[in-house]
Formats: C-alpha cells, sequence, structure tokens
C-alpha cells in the first residue's frame, strides 16, 4: 500500500516521533543517547532547522521542529540513517535500528508547538524516570541546554516561549518549570492522544486548508480512492469536497442543518460523493444530516434504481 504523502511547505512546524526497532531501548546506555543527540545537533544545523524540544527516551525520541525549507524528509533520512550506521558500528551490530517510518504531526501555529513542547519536556517526568522538581536535570533534554544556556545552532526559544508569555532568559526559563510543575497533574493520557496521533494539530479550516495547498502544489486528487492517505486526512480530504459540492449547487452547511434528511440535492451530492471519492457511508450520514448510514443507503440505493428505469 503507497505511504501517506509528507507534507512540506516553508515555516512548516512538526511533531516528530520513533521507536527503536521492536520497541528495543536502542538509547537506553548514555553512548548510543549521546551519538544520537550529536547526530540531531548536526541534522538541525546541516539543514536549517530551528528545534524547539527534544527528549530521548530509552526506546524512543521527540522533536519538534519548524523547517524554514520544506526539506523535513531529506534531513529526517539523513538524522536517522546517519545515526543508524554510527549505533550499528558502535554496537557492532548490522540491520534496521528504528521500527520503520517515524511519525511527523504537522502543528498549526507556534501555540500548538508551545504544547508539544510541554509534552515533550515532561515526559521524562510522566514517564516515571524523575521527579517533577528535577525536570530541568534530564541530560537528554532540551530542556537541560536551555536552563543551563548549552544551545547549539539551531536549538531555539524564539517563537514558542513567548506564546507563555515568558522571556528566553534565567527568569523565564525559571518560570517556565513552573509551568510545567503546575502543568504535570493535567490527564496526560488526553495529552497523548491529542499530541501523537492524527497528520496534524490544528483547527479544521487550518487543515482543510494545507491539505487544498499540499493537493494543487503537488497536482494529485486528494479525496480519490487511490490518493495514500490517513484516515483523518481522507476525512479532512472529503471535507473540502464537500464545500466545492454545496457551493456548486449554491447551498450551504447551515442548509444541510434545515433541510430534510432525504432532499434530492442532499442525495446528489452524496451520490457524487461516494461514487467519484469513495466517501464512507456513515461519514455522508453524519456530515449532509442525513440520518442514519441505513437511511444513505437507502437514498442512494433508491437513486440508482429511479436512474436504471429512465436509462
Amino acid at each position: 500500500m503507497p505511504r501517506s504523502p509528507r507534507i512540506q511547505y516553508p515555516g512548516a512546524i512538526y511533531h516528530i516521533i520513533n521507536r527503536g526497532n521492536y520497541r528495543q531501548d536502542v538509547f537506553g546506555e548514555p553512548g548510543s543517547a549521546y551519538a544520537f543527540v550529536e547526530t540531531m545537533k548536526e541534522a538541525v544545523d546541516r539543514y536549517g532547522w530551528r528545534l524547539g524540544a527534544f527528549v530521548v527516551m530509552r526506546n524512543h525520541f521527540h522533536l519538534a521542529v519548524q523547517t524554514p525549507e520544506p526539506n523535513l524528509v531529506t534531513g529526517m533520512h539523513w538524522l536517522q540513517s546517519t545515526f543508524a550506521t554510527r549505533f550499528n558500528r558502535l554496537h557492532k551490530e548490522q540491520g534496521h535500528v528504528f521500527q520503520g517510518r517515524y511519525r511527523a504531526i504537522l502543528l498549526e501555529n507556534a501555540f500548538v508547538w508551545a504544547r508539544v513542547n510541554d509534552y515533550i519536556h515532561l515526559n521524562p517526568v510522566r514517564a516515571g524516570l524523575i521527579p517533577v522538581e528535577h525536570v530541568a536535570q534530564f541530560r537528554w533534554s532540551s530542556l537541560s541546554h536551555f536552563l543551563k544556556n548549552q544551545k547549539f545552532n539551531g536549538l531555539t526559544a524564539l517563537g514558542w516561549l513567548q506564546t507563555l508569555g515568558l522571556k528566553d532568559d534565567q527568569q523565564g526559563w525559571s518560570d517556565y518549570c513552573e509551568h510545567l510543575r503546575e502543568k504535570v497533574g493535567d490527564d496526560a493520557d488526553s495529552e497523548r492522544a491529542l499530541l501523537t496521533s492524527g497528520w496534524a494539530i490544528g483547527e479544521s479550516d487550518w487543515k482543510k486548508h494545507t491539505l487544498a495547498e499540499q493537493a494543487a502544489d503537488s497536482a494529485g486528487s486528494i479525496g480519490s480512492k487511490k490518493a495514500a492517505l490517513t484516515p483523518e486526512m481522507l476525512e479532512t480530504s472529503w471535507a473540502i469536497r464537500l464545500e466545492a459540492e454545496l457551493k456548486a449547487v449554491g447551498k450551504t452547511l447551515t442548509d444541510l442543518e434545515s433541510a430534510r434528511k432525504g432532499a434530492d440535492w442532499k442525495v446528489d451530492i452524496a451520490q457524487r460523493l461516494q461514487g467519484q471519492y469513495g466517501v464512507s457511508v456513515k461519514w455522508l450520514a453524519q456530515e449532509l444530516k442525513m440520518g442514519v448510514p441505513g437511511s444513505v443507503r437507502a437514498y442512494l440505493w433508491k437513486r440508482r434504481k429511479n436512474s436504471q428505469v429512465t436509462a
């Protein structure tokens, strides 16, 4: 099956995650963690990334980066392949180091970036490796670099720290640690579900716009049956198609609410969306306000039957 596309554009922000192959403790000993951090520094410098946060755990890593140039794929390929070569040489091993394709979740803006950075910096605490009082002392984290003024080329608080009303100075980082101590009590499972899944984190309109721009730039067929999209990306693409269909017939989302479930124009749209783009009946029932999926199937069956009779 084709892989879902990586969305790249100048200034894009990502939450990047990957794990060791078979969830092994790739970074379980200091030499491996150190080698990854050093390789990551090289990648950030080489590709001009702006790294807002990172953490290296025993079997996985998190990065939150902004790419001034659309070079995420090239940079991540270099980072992971270079580290794998160094890791295998260090341990006299061979084969894959990571479990497969890294996850790169697109972030809408600096406010979301800051929230992801909080999640990353609290990872060692929530994993039970250190108490929250020592959150800044975890060695393999960007937070310790910020607190000890050990920034390297590309590591930056510019853009995201200000969204919290804090400055990039000693007092600002002290206040940031207090912010993390207050936040550690938040629902960790909810944070994990929101910040580590899906293809993007942001408002619905932004997701639609981003996906539409990606389709235009690649001259692709976003929303077609053949497009290799994640389920969430696919539903976003369907929403884009629905808006286009409504505009073509002079209707709005408000009209979907007020019109009867089986209105002819609704059935027309449902038929086109399912026939041309493979939109699911469940999604059509919910978004077109046509009742339950069984009702949509009945409307579409009746439309096909009538078409055969009149043909």
